[in-house]
């Protein structure tokens, strides 16, 4: 597979999982896959095979300054392990913001946006979600 059909197929398997934690969030299908990481887990494995593809490329990442992680999105196999990378880790605290609000019961009508915002804007979903929790947790 070329690296612009499993950009596709990676969209493909989250899309539908963001939906169902968007709209079921509490429907078994929708635990089933967030309680077992079914989809994080398969981009984890996506991830891992295009970073080693990446490195074989290019050598070991160099994070140590702006140009050098600008110089890595270069490549196309280490810009589709950065793109699932991010695909993987929002989805693992969006499903982390689902298992946290088991306790805190916060209505669907405020999740939603923050789930939204954490597909969309990954830490700025995140931080509506904290904000809203750290409400929740002073009433409580």
């Amino acid at each position: 597979m070329t690296p612009t059909e499993v950009f596709s197929i990676a969209g493909m398997i989250t899309m539908p999982m963001w939906i169902l934690m968007i709209v079921v969030p509490k429907w078994k299908v929708t635990r089933f896959l967030i309680d077992f990481k079914v989809i994080p887990l398969a981009l984890s494995a996506i991830y891992a095979v295009y970073i080693f593809k990446a490195m074989q490329i290019g050598g070991a990442p160099d994070f140590g300054s702006l140009a050098s992680v600008m110089a890595l999105f270069t490549e196309e196999h280490a810009v589709l392990a950065g793109w699932v990378h991010y695909l993987a880790f929002d989805l693992v605290v969006g499903m982390w913001m689902l298992d946290q609000n088991k306790k805190l019961q916060i209505h669907q009508v405020l999740m939603a946006p923050c789930l939204f915002g954490t597909f969309m804007l990954g830490p700025i979903g995140f931080l509506a979600f904290m904000i809203i929790r750290a409400i929740k947790s002073k009433k409580s």
